[in-house]
C-alpha cells in the first residue's frame, strides 16, 4: 500500500486517480482548493487535503507531503488566466511541488505533462505556446532532480469513457486518449515502483494498461 499526494487531486484525471488508487488498496490523498470538493473526494475512497498551491509556499506545501510515498503532479491552469496563470501552475507549482517532495524525504514523483506534438495541425495561440514552453521547462526541472521521477506525456486528452488499452513508449505516433485511461495508467506505474527516471508518450491503443507499464520496469 502506498501514500499517494496528489496535486491536482480535484480535476478530471485527479478524481479517477483517486479513485482507482483506493479500489486497489492505495491512500489517496488529493489536494485540493475548495471546501466543497471534499465530499467529493471523499465519496471516490480518497483522504482530501485543502490548500491552493498558488498560495502554499514551500514550507506549508512540505508539512502537506509530510508521510507520503509518492507525489503525483498533474496539475494544470488548463489555458485559463492567460500566461501568468500558466506560468504560476505548470511552471512555478511544480517547481515548487518538486522542492517540496525533496524536502518531505519523498523519492517517486509522477508528472503528467504534454505530448509533444500537442494540437499538431491547427492555429495555435501564443498562449498555446507558452504552455508547451512551461511544460517542457517543468519536465527539464523534475528530470534534473534527485527523485525518482517519471514523466507522462498523454496525446490529446478527451472526456470519452476509458477502454483500458493505450500505446505507450518513448516516442510514438501522435494521438488522443480518454482521461480516464490516463489515471489508470498513473494508478498501474503506482504499483510499478521499478519504473523510474523515464519519458513516456502515451496514447489510445491496443495494449491493456497493466501490460504498458510492465514493459518499463
Amino acid at each position: 500500500m502506498s501514500n499517494v499526494f496528489i496535486i491536482g487531486g480535484a480535476g478530471n484525471i485527479g478524481r479517477y486517480l483517486c479513485q482507482y488508487l483506493a479500489q486497489h488498496g492505495h491512500v489517496a490523498r488529493p489536494l485540493h482548493r475548495r471546501p466543497e470538493q471534499a465530499e467529493t473526494l471523499r465519496a471516490l475512497g480518497a483522504e482530501p487535503v485543502q490548500g491552493d498551491l498558488l498560495h502554499l509556499d514551500v514550507n506549508a506545501l512540505t508539512t502537506l507531503i509530510q508521510g507520503s510515498d509518492a507525489v503525483v503532479f498533474t496539475a494544470g491552469a488548463g489555458g485559463k488566466g492567460g500566461e501568468a496563470m500558466t506560468n504560476a501552475i505548470d511552471g512555478e507549482g511544480l517547481e515548487k511541488a518538486v522542492k517540496a517532495a525533496q524536502r518531505a524525504g519523498v523519492q517517486r514523483f509522477l508528472l503528467v505533462s504534454a505530448f509533444p506534438e500537442a494540437a499538431r495541425g491547427k492555429a495555435l495561440s501564443e498562449t498555446f505556446e507558452t504552455y508547451m514552453r512551461v511544460k517542457k521547462a517543468a519536465d527539464v526541472t523534475l528530470a534534473a532532480s534527485a527523485l525518482a521521477w517519471v514523466i507522462v506525456r498523454p496525446g490529446t486528452l478527451t472526456d470519452d469513457p476509458g477502454s483500458g488499452q493505450v500505446q505507450a513508449g518513448l516516442a510514438i505516433p501522435y494521438g488522443n486518449i480518454p482521461r480516464e485511461d490516463v489515471a489508470k495508467f498513473l494508478a498501474a506505474l503506482i504499483d510499478q515502483p521499478a519504473v523510474n527516471r523515464v519519458i513516456i508518450e502515451l496514447t489510445s491503443g491496443t495494449t491493456p494498461i497493466a501490460h504498458a507499464v510492465a514493459a518499463f520496469a
